[in-house]
């Protein structure tokens, strides 16, 4: 990818954002961060700003990240969506493959925030 991708990080732990930020800042300092504490502040910033990534937590209140990825899909068929959550049931995953969406356990780390990133190298 040539131009500075734009990432969207949202997370209702601003613990969480701050930690997976600062990962993809140190890995990816060309990146153009985009933060949100749910759902509605997500959907806010993707007016704006589409970013090339969404990294969505899925227990949220409100709009879970689930419900988010398939309202950004149902508008960004393209965008890259990867949920990264400590839910890990099977059910989770499924529905966020039927989404196309990848999924990545937590805890946030190094090796789980590259893996996300390189979504980013791959072609819609």
């Amino acid at each position: 990818m040539t131009a500075a991708p734009v990432i969207l990080l949202v997370d209702d732990s601003r613990v969480s954002r701050m930690l997976c930020g600062a990962i993809v800042r140190e890995r990816r300092p060309d990146a153009i961060l985009v933060e949100a504490g749910n759902g509605d502040e997500a959907l806010s910033c993707i007016a704006t700003l589409v970013p090339h990534l969404a990294v969505l937590d899925v227990n949220m209140p409100g709009m879970n990240g689930l419900e988010l990825a398939e309202r950004i899909r149902n508008d960004h068929p393209d965008m890259r969506i990867a949920l990264l959550t400590a839910n890990v049931q099977d059910s989770v995953r499924q529905r966020a493959a039927a989404l196309n969406a990848a999924f990545f356990a937590k805890p946030i780390n190094d090796t789980v925030v590259g893996r996300i990133l390189d979504l980013l190298e791959l072609h819609p």
